[in-house]
C-alpha cells in the first residue's frame, strides 16, 4: 500500500463524481496551501499574546487575523476560530454554560437536528438532561411546542440550528422564549454559515448568546469549527472552556487556512455564489417535485432538501447505491415516521459542492433531469456519463483560476 498511490486515486475520484452531500465542498488551493503550510509544526497552546511555548509571534498574528475577519464576517464583537470541528464548538458552549445535569432544549436527531444537540448515543445526552422539540404536520419547527415544552422543562439552554433541516429558523420567536423561561440562545448555524456570510439569510447574532459553526460546508474552508458572540463576558468563559477545558494545543496550520477561507468569503464574488447556491438547490427541488418526488416541507429555504425516496419506490440506501453508481454522491436521511436508521426512508441533497464546482443554471437544469430520470428508470448509465463529463470539464478549470497562495 502506498499513500501516494491512495491519494492520487482519491482525486480521480473527485475528478470523476458530482457530490449533493450538503455537508461537503471544494476548498481552494490557496485554502489548501495553508494546510500544509509550516505552521504544521508548530505548537500553540493558549491565545494571543498568552501562549505556553516560544516562537509563538506569527501563530498569535495569524490567530488575531482570522479572528478580525471572522467579526467582520458576522458582525459580532467576539469571535473564537480555535475549535478543531464543529462538534467541538458545541462542546465548548455546553462547558461554558451548563453545569451536569442542566436541561438543554433542542430539535430531534430524527427531525433534522445534530448528534451533538443530545442524540441518544452522544456524550452531550450522558451529561445533560435533553428535551427534544419536533416538527409539525407540514414538517416545519412546531413553536408552539417549543414554547410548551420550555416553560414545563425550564431549560438552560435552548438550541436553534440542524443538519438536515431545509426551512428558516424564527430566531425572533425563540428568542422570547428564551427570555421567558430565563435560557441561554444558542444558534448552531454549521450548514447555513455561507448563506449568512454571503448576504442571502439572515444573521442570528442579534437574537441569540452564541453562534457556532463549521469552517467548510458552505463556507469552502478547511473543516474545523468557529464560535461567535455580541456578548465578550461570555466569550471571555467559552474561551477558558475550550482551552483548557476541551482542547490543547489549536491547530495552527488550519487557522490560517480559516484566515485564507474568511479573506475569500468577504468578496463580493462569495456573494454571488451564495446566491447561486439557492438558485440550484430550488432548481433540484423543483424536478423532483414536478417528477413526484415528495420533499420533507414540500420544498427548502436554504442550500438542503430531504427526499422521501418512497415517492420513487426506494429506500434511502438504494437510492444511495443507484446514485453511488452514477456517480453521484448523498447521504442518506432517517424521516419522523422511520422505525430504524438502519433502513431510513429519505436522502439529503445538497447544492454547495455542485456550485462552487461551477454548474450554472443552464447546466443545473440538464443534471437535474439526468438525475430524475435516474430515480425512475433505476438505470444509471446516462446520468453517470453526463458527471464525468461535466466534472471532468469544470473541476480542473475550478482549480486552474485560483490564486496562488
Amino acid at each position: 500500500m502506498n499513500i501516494q498511490n491512495i491519494l492520487k486515486n482519491e482525486e480521480i475520484r473527485q475528478l470523476n463524481t458530482i457530490s449533493l452531500i450538503a455537508s461537503e465542498n471544494i476548498a481552494s488551493i490557496p485554502v489548501c496551501a495553508a494546510l500544509s503550510s509550516a505552521l504544521t509544526n508548530k505548537y500553540a497552546e493558549g491565545y494571543p499574546g498568552r501562549r505556553y511555548y516560544a516562537g509563538c509571534e506569527h501563530a498569535d498574528e495569524i490567530e488575531a487575523y482570522a479572528i478580525e475577519l471572522a467579526k467582520k464576517i458576522f458582525n459580532c464583537k467576539w469571535a473564537n476560530v480555535q475549535p478543531h470541528s464543529g462538534s467541538q464548538a458545541n462542546q465548548a458552549i455546553f462547558l461554558a454554560l451548563l453545569n451536569p445535569g442542566d436541561t438543554i432544549l433542542s430539535l430531534s436527531l430524527e427531525a433534522g437536528g445534530h448528534l451533538t444537540h443530545g442524540a441518544k448515543v452522544s456524550a452531550t445526552s450522558k451529561f445533560y438532561n435533553i428535551v427534544n422539540y419536533s416538527l409539525d404536520s407540514n414538517g416545519i419547527i412546531d413553536m408552539q411546542q417549543v414554547e410548551e415544552l420550555a416553560r414545563k422543562h425550564k431549560p438552560k439552554l435552548i438550541i436553534t440550528g440542524a443538519s438536515g433541516y431545509p426551512r428558516l429558523f424564527d430566531w425572533s420567536h425563540f428568542r422570547k422564549i428564551a427570555n421567558e423561561v430565563g435560557a441561554y440562545l444558542m444558534a448552531d448555524i454549521a450548514h447555513t454559515a455561507g448563506l449568512v456570510a454571503g448576504g442571502v439569510h439572515a444573521n442570528p447574532v442579534e437574537f441569540v448568546d452564541v453562534i457556532t459553526s463549521t469552517t467548510h460546508k458552505t463556507l469552502r474552508g478547511p473543516r474545523g469549527g468557529i464560535i461567535l458572540s455580541n456578548n465578550e463576558e461570555l466569550g471571555a468563559k467559552i474561551d477558558r472552556a475550550l482551552f483548557p477545558g476541551i482542547q490543547g494545543g489549536p491547530l495552527m496550520n488550519n487557522i490560517a487556512a480559516k484566515a485564507v477561507a474568511f479573506e475569500e468569503n468577504l468578496q463580493p464574488e462569495f456573494k454571488t455564489y451564495a446566491k447561486n447556491v439557492l438558485k440550484n438547490a430550488q432548481i433540484l427541488a423543483k424536478a423532483l417535485q414536478t417528477a413526484g418526488g415528495k420533499l420533507v416541507t414540500d420544498g427548502t429555504d436554504n442550500h438542503l432538501m430531504i427526499l422521501d425516496c418512497r415517492s420513487f419506490a426506494f429506500d434511502g440506501k438504494s437510492a444511495e447505491k443507484l446514485l453511488y453508481e452514477a456517480n453521484v454522491l448523498i447521504s442518506v436521511s432517517a424521516l419522523l415516521d422511520d422505525t430504524s436508521w438502519i433502513k431510513p426512508s429519505g436522502i439529503r441533497l445538497g447544492t454547495p459542492y455542485i456550485t462552487t464546482l461551477g454548474v450554472n443554471e443552464n447546466e443545473m437544469h440538464e443534471f437535474c433531469k439526468l438525475f430524475v430520470e435516474c430515480l425512475q428508470s433505476k438505470n444509471p448509465a446516462q446520468l453517470k456519463e453526463y458527471v464525468i463529463k461535466t466534472a471532468n470539464r469544470l473541476y480542473p478549470q475550478f482549480l486552474q483560476v485560483q490564486k496562488p497562495f
